[in-house]
């Protein structure tokens, strides 16, 4: 990760594409880009690529567990909150796998395509939307938290990082509201009871 290929990683500090709550690397691969994707769910793991850090007009790819046990590649498109299939699938070169409790996959998608509202040119910059969640008889449902992670920055396939994202288990005190609790907590102590 951060070498030969750009990398997310989501969940307790120091996990791997086994460990992690949620996984997604990406490597160009001469006229394509390689994703894997893979997160601790029975259901479907995906990632949109979106123009801002919100649902909403998102091209997204997914790999969904289904009642067959096997994982399949889909695409879709966000409109608003709902998550809507489209038929065309950019995706090729696809495997799946649902192993203890989780769902892998890897597939490839062209960097260029003709322009569509649906699918985005991945040689230009996106924010990555990264969600998981259950499936009903291979149908996705509703992701698994209410805020799911996204990017900080847009992020460009031409640029390989490793960028990982404490989950909410292993955030430490930078919230605002811990800020606030730490200095009413050190305010009450060092005052005093009557």
């Amino acid at each position: 990760c951060g070498k030969t290929k750009g990398c997310f990683r989501y969940g307790k500090p120091g996990c791997n594409a086994e460990t992690c709550d949620y996984f997604l690397s990406y490597r160009r691969i001469g006229a394509d880009v390689e994703f894997e994707l893979s997160a601790d769910t029975d259901g479907w793991v995906a990632v949109g690529f979106s123009s801002d850090k919100k649902m909403g007009g998102d091209d997204v790819m997914a790999c969904v567990h289904d009642d067959n046990g096997r994982v399949r590649i889909q695409h879709f498109y966000n409109v608003g909150q709902w998550a809507k299939e489209i038929q065309r699938n950019p995706a090729r070169d696809e495997e799946g796998v649902f192993e203890n409790n989780r769902v892998t996959c890897r597939f490839k998608r062209p960097v260029n395509v003709p322009r569509e509202e649906t699918i985005v040119d991945l040689h230009l910059s996106w924010y990555y939307l990264f969600a998981w969640g259950p499936a009903i008889q291979g149908s996705i449902t509703r992701h698994d938290i209410d805020s799911p992670p996204v990017s900080e920055r847009v992020v460009s396939i031409y640029k390989y990082e490793d960028i990982f994202m404490p989950s909410a288990a292993y955030q430490t005190f930078s919230s605002p509201f811990c800020l606030l609790l730490i200095v009413a907590l050190t305010f009450y102590l060092l005052m005093g009871t009557p």
